[in-house]
């Protein structure tokens, strides 16, 4: 054990004592048995502490009336930050930030060539293939398998572990956070082929315009499904019949705009102390009648190609009189109305420091300043050539703010970083140790378990609000006090957190199937608790690990003499097992 009496308190990320640990339920013995062996039922006590476009347009003309969009001025540069020269402790930091978690060969690459030359050539690695074309090739598109998930999974799993496109990885992720297609929510065939083209489209649009990114989302086969504005029909009077308002709701509620209106630093507007709200009911009910007539673009289930082509329409079920919304009107139906509605949402002042401020929490801190995610708004407001909408400039703008490179001032804050959800943590390990799957099959499979997984899954949400919630707080914690926000503690309980280090001992002891980790690295340095431990907390952690819990972790690898059996395997397994587990690990900062 990591000595008879301690245990982690995540409060305050310190070490405490504490007279007794908890039993920990083991599902699976892993291989190496270094876990059952060496201190895992204190690392599951210092856990549990945790809780703290296609289709034809209809008839007639669109038109658009309302406001004019007001011209967006050029950004204010972002300051260029006071911090210390890159090192590879920063180049880990920053990778934990911009990809699915860092890797030797990656710190390598970012002290090569800085950090902004390495987003640049981020952006230019082209797509590997695609997880529609992967499943496709993998068999996952015959008949037998119409009701099979898996593939997803497989699919999903070898891209953010392996895939060269490490920027793009993180950003889709990231994307699909809150642009939520959940597959447990679609009562269809094929869905797992049809969250496959859907993850594609982000993937494709992760670089792109945010504009253009609306418009595909907005035309997907699972997104029309999961959001029931498939076959949706204009409204009839004599049945009283309305057209399904779900996704005109959660278009303007989770995608874009936000129920309160905006400063462009993120800041709520307020009038006689109370806020001002984005839109009302009737704009809902308007817009919704623009969304009418879409269907899939064909009626064979016996293929899933359906899935991956784009929504086509109905002009016999299509709205082509107006819909106001927003303080602007859209006629004359059809997709050309739909992209004038997506146009008019485009261009609102929301738009920019809302979107901003999702993706800044879900790659850097849960609660950026009103300064930072002003810059970042900026950016995505005018990308310096008058482009709104650059998804390019928006990533640039939020990995080389200040906020996000000054790490002294981070470990400083008390309000700076975020608590890594469970599937970065997985991807950290597997990216960490170069875990690789022979046989293509990438056995991890769902994840969303909470007694048996990690609580959350890639593309695996029940709802569309996700597994998270930007405003989220844990209740009855200072936090609440402070006014701070942790969205990824609602998925952090004692149970998810026993479940976590659970399922972590036998992947990082084991694998499952012939996805596993390559070791040998650090098992050159085993013999060594201190160079062992400190590789592990290098990649790992950034080097975040402070030095009581360095030694806590290096009193349970030399607890394992040398001469014991498999005894380099078991003392790299403890050591990276006990980081995974360490509050100092869990909270980026």
């Amino acid at each position: 054990m990591l000595g008879d009496e301690t245990i982690i308190d995540t409060a305050d990320r310190t070490l405490v004592s504490e007279q007794t640990t908890r039993a920990l339920p083991v599902d699976a013995a892993p291989a190496s048995g270094f876990a059952a062996k060496h201190g895992m039922v204190a690392a599951a006590a210092l856990l549990a502490a945790c809780d703290s476009g296609g289709g034809g347009s209809g008839p007639g003309t669109v038109t658009v009336a309302g406001p004019s969009p007001t011209p967006t001025p050029a950004p204010t540069p972002t300051p260029t930050p006071t911090i210390a020269a890159l090192n590879a402790r920063s180049a880990s930091r920053f990778l934990a930030q911009a990809t699915m978690g860092a890797t030797r060969t990656g710190i390598d690459s970012v002290l090569n060539t800085g950090i902004a030359a390495w987003i640049e050539t981020q952006f230019a690695v082209p797509r590997p293939t695609s997880h529609w074309d992967w499943m496709v090739a993998n068999g996952y598109a015959e008949a037998n398998k119409i009701n099979v998930q898996s593939g997803y999974d497989a699919s999903v799993w070898r891209q953010v572990i392996a895939g060269p496109d490490a920027l793009r990885q993180r950003v889709t992720v990231a994307l699909l956070d809150y642009l939520v297609v959940g597959m447990g929510a679609l009562n269809i065939g094929w869905r797992s082929l049809a969250v496959a083209a859907y993850t594609d489209v982000l993937a494709d649009n992760a670089f792109g315009n945010y504009r253009d990114l609306l418009g595909a989302i907005s035309r997907n086969a699972a997104m029309g499904m999961f959001l029931t504005f498939v076959n949706s029909k204009k409204g009839n009077p004599s049945t009283g019949s309305l057209p399904d308002e779900n996704y005109a709701r959660e278009l303007m509620q989770l995608f874009t705009l936000g129920v309160n209106q905006l400063e462009q630093d993120g800041t709520v507007r307020m009038s006689n102390g109370q806020a001002l709200e984005t839109y009302t009911l009737d704009d809902v009910s308007q817009l919704a009648r623009i969304f009418t007539g879409l269907q899939l673009a064909s009626s064979d289930t016996t293929t899933p190609d359906r899935m991956r082509q784009p929504l086509i329409l109905n002009a016999a079920n299509n709205e082509t009189g107006s819909a106001t919304f927003l303080g602007a009107t859209v006629s004359g139906g059809g997709m050309a109305a739909l992209d004038a509605a997506l146009d008019v949402i485009f261009r609102h002042p929301n738009v920019a420091p809302f979107v901003s401020k999702q993706l800044i929490q879900r790659m850097v801190t849960s609660n950026p300043s009103p300064a930072y995610v002003g810059r970042v708004s900026a950016a995505f407001a005018n990308n310096g050539s008058g482009v709104r909408g650059d998804m390019k400039a928006v990533i640039r703008a939020i990995l080389l703010d200040p906020e996000a490179r000054d790490e002294a001032a981070a470990l400083a804050s008390t309000t700076a970083g975020r608590l890594r959800e469970p599937v970065l943590r997985l991807t950290n390990w597997a990216r960490a140790f170069g875990v690789t799957s022979p046989s293509d099959a990438w056995a991890i499979g769902d994840t969303t378990s909470t007694t048996t997984r990690l609580g959350q899954g890639i593309g695996r949400a029940a709802s569309v609000f996700g597994f998270v919630r930007p405003g989220f707080t844990p209740p009855g914690t200072a936090m609440v006090q402070a006014g701070l926000t942790a969205p990824e503690f609602l998925m952090s309980s004692e149970q998810t957190n026993i479940a976590y280090i659970n399922y972590m001992q036998s992947l990082v002891g084991g694998g499952t199937g012939d996805t596993k980790a390559d070791y040998a690295p650090m098992m050159a340095l085993a013999s060594d608790s201190a160079k062992l431990v400190d590789e592990v907390n290098l990649i790992l952690a950034a080097g975040q690990l402070r030095a009581a819990t360095v030694a806590s972790i290096r009193a349970a690898v030399d607890s394992i003499p040398l001469t014991a059996n498999n005894a380099t395997l078991n003392r790299t397994g403890v050591a990276i097992l006990l980081t995974l587990a360490s509050p100092d690990y869990l909270v980026l900062k």
